[in-house]
């Protein structure tokens, strides 16, 4: 049985583009992903100097990450992208790209995009944090 899922945008808060200020979950048990990088399955970096191929690795990376422990994007509760850069268009480039993807729907619930200075792999300009709500056993 899926866990009840209720995303909330309440009245009096900033419009958002596709995500919700709040997510609620009833008890159940949760996965907590770790940070998915543009690492292919040797473990070298995809996409240097290519943010469009990293965001792309990272969503395969995610995808068989939720896959593993029976999850899909729609159970997501809580995303955290990480983006080398401070310039809002770049941001806004690698969210729409994320929002235009196979795992689109986990952007529906609460999510934060960072501009960083910098992430763990030489080379890595992107990063995805996921927490997903899974179904009972």
């Amino acid at each position: 049985m899926s866990p009840s899922i209720v995303r909330v945008n309440p009245e009096g808060a900033h419009p958002t583009p596709g995500y919700s200020h709040v997510t609620v979950v009833e008890a159940g048990r949760t996965a907590f992903l770790a940070g998915q990088c543009p690492l292919d399955a040797s473990g070298a970096l995809v996409g240097a100097g290519d943010l469009d191929a990293q965001v792309d690795q990272v969503v395969a990376n995610a995808l068989l990450a939720l896959d593993a422990v029976g999850a899909s994007p729609g159970q997501v509760v809580r995303s955290v992208i990480y983006v080398v850069s401070d310039e809002t268009a770049v941001l806004g480039a690698v969210w729409h790209r994320l929002t235009a993807s196979a795992l689109a729907e986990a952007f529906s619930t609460a999510s934060t995009l960072l501009g960083v200075a910098r992430l763990g792999f030489t080379g890595q300009l992107v990063e995805l944090d996921l927490t997903a709500a899974l179904p009972g056993r």
